[in-house]
């Protein structure tokens, strides 16, 4: 099973990054008369909202002909060089257009160039979200946990920073401010130590 959902915010990202990874679920089950203990694990990957690509194509990368244009269109169609072919040379993506109008072609042959590059760099995009999305899941692994819900004991236990709560409750109603904020002061002096400063 897979939810997927939207949480937008300022600074949403920087805080709920930390939520990718295994999270583990201690419960007693309803239908379970012995009282014992199930364990059970939701893989969690956050990422940011794609931006939208920007299609920026320099004059270098471009090379346009004119040909004369073959095909019904009227009487003008074959007495100029209208018809519009646009090769973007690092892709080798071509576009024609052969309409009566050679300012139209050129016009409509860039935006559909545009559109395509536009594609291409999506999909790109794509691949490398669906790449970080695996590393941030990990195999689903219990071992790989980084927190830990004790519905009997009413704990919460971020396996990263070693940190306890007895407020299950409360972050099960979303207050997760503390862990995050434990999480982010972890994750800063690490970023310190990796340069070579103290805190």
């Amino acid at each position: 099973k897979e939810i997927i959902s939207t949480v937008s915010g300022k600074g949403v990202f920087a805080h709920l990054k930390f939520e990718s990874g295994v999270h583990r679920v201690q419960r007693v089950p309803a239908t379970e008369a012995s009282g014992r203990i199930h364990t059970s694990a939701a893989t969690v990957a956050v990422l940011p909202e794609a931006e939208e690509v920007d299609i920026d194509i320099r004059a270098e990368d471009i090379r346009i002909d004119t040909m004369r244009a073959s095909g019904s269109g009227g009487q003008h169609v074959n007495t100029t060089d209208s018809a519009v072919r646009i090769t973007h040379l690092p892709t080798g993506i071509m576009v024609v257009q052969a309409e009566k109008s050679q300012h139209q072609n050129r016009a409509k042959a860039m935006q559909i160039l545009r559109a395509r590059l536009y594609d291409l760099e999506r999909g790109k995009a794509d691949e490398e979200r669906s790449e970080s999305r695996k590393s941030q899941v990990g195999s689903g692994d219990r071992s790989e946990r980084i927190r830990t819900y004790n519905f009997p004991q009413g704990r919460v236990t971020d396996h990263r920073i070693n940190l306890t709560l007895y407020k299950l409750d409360r972050v099960m109603m979303g207050e997760l401010d503390e862990i995050i904020n434990a999480l982010i002061a972890d994750h800063q002096s690490k970023l310190l130590a990796d340069i070579g400063i103290d805190d």
